[in-house]
């Protein structure tokens, strides 16, 4: 099998009234401003920065090795809505994660995140040429398994005692991916998704 190696590179991705910028100290303010809607810090299972945390989160994002980090803002009014990323990315294989994903509790089950998810998938795939691109979450964040398995990735399993939560408990991180020879079906799933919740 042939393998592409990748040279993922900040850019603006932008569909559906989404847009990702590349994540700067000049979104500090928005991402605090939208982890306060719903008090996101609170919840075990996830990264979202406590509020005094903001930037030291912002500059933690930015020097993590093989991570590009993006604010997900609305297009039009440049409002910020929450954070992804791509990680753990291996060019050599064509590999990249699309993870530490969060947003404001008032567009959390709207269209944000299918959008964002499409033009991350989109740009791996169709853009940078990826052989595979994996997701990963807590054992115990159910919602996030859920929305993954509906993107249509295929759990790969379970990694035991893998990383720390914000709490000091150790959690096991599960597993998934989406191969390119997938990635037209999900497309096609995706998209209609969209257009039904449009609907």
């Amino acid at each position: 099998m042939t393998v592409t190696r990748v040279a993922v590179e900040p850019t603006v991705l932008e569909f559906n009234g989404v847009r990702l910028e590349p994540l700067s100290l000049e979104h500090v303010e928005g991402l605090r401003a939208a982890a306060a809607d719903g008090a996101l810090w609170n919840l075990r299972v996830t990264s979202v920065p406590e509020p005094h945390r903001t930037q030291a989160y912002v500059h933690a994002a930015l020097e993590t090795p093989n991570r590009l980090a993006f604010a997900v803002c609305d297009a039009s009014s440049g409002r910020v809505l929450g954070s992804t990323s791509y990680h753990d990315i291996v060019p050599e294989i064509g590999r990249v994660e699309i993870g530490y994903t969060w947003y404001a509790k008032r567009v959390q089950r709207s269209h944000v995140n299918t959008s964002c998810k499409l033009l991350l998938l989109s740009h791996a795939f169709d853009t940078l040429g990826c052989s595979v691109v994996g997701l990963r979450t807590d054992n115990f964040n159910h919602a996030s398994q859920a929305a993954i398995e509906r993107l249509g990735a295929r759990k790969d399993g379970v990694i035991r005692h893998h990383g720390l939560r914000r709490d000091g408990t150790v959690r096991d991180t599960v597993m998934y991916s989406i191969a390119r020879g997938e990635w037209p079906e999900i497309k096609a799933h995706l998209h209609d998704r969209l257009n039904r919740h449009a609907g």
